[in-house]
């Protein structure tokens, strides 16, 4: 089964690409290598939230907001290789502006790790890093990069 076939059947479509903030591209491939910038939870063409993980937003929305950056990243992907060619999810690197003393980062970007389990099953599995901050553009909530590996 294709990787967009597996999505249709969860019922999710991918989202346009999000035209990027400054000096960068969505995604570029090097070898059989694909590096997603970082992406934001944009959905419609809009930050679909704002503020700190454990002050304005709570940990279970930032777990949703991470699931949104995943498929924001796929989608980025997608544009630049197409979705199937993926053959391994190598690493997923997190961001969560983060309110002060909030240490849940983890349970935060697995929204983003939950859903590329789902869609690539054990060719998802990955390294991972989850990493506290002050501040994330345009005050968003999380950011999440994606390394994977194409065929």
């Amino acid at each position: 089964m294709s990787w967009l076939a597996r999505l249709r059947d969860l019922g999710i479509d991918l989202p346009t690409v999000t035209a990027p903030l400054a000096a960068y591209v969505p995604a570029v491939r090097t070898g059989n290598l694909v590096y997603t910038s970082g992406q934001l939870p944009m959905a419609g063409g809009k930050l679909a939230g704002s503020g700190k993980v454990g002050a304005a937003v709570s940990p279970e929305d930032g777990h949703a907001l991470a699931r949104v950056c995943a498929l924001n990243a796929l989608a980025a992907a997608d544009a630049l290789v197409g979705l199937d060619t993926v053959t391994k999810v190598v690493k997923v690197v997190g961001f969560v502006a983060s309110a002060p003393n909030f240490n849940g980062q983890p349970a935060v970007i697995n929204g983003a790790s939950e859903l590329l389990g789902e869609v690539f099953g054990d060719a998802g599995a990955h390294a991972r890093s989850a990493v506290g901050v002050s501040e994330l553009p345009l005050d968003a909530p999380v950011e999440v990069e994606l390394i994977l590996e194409v065929g």
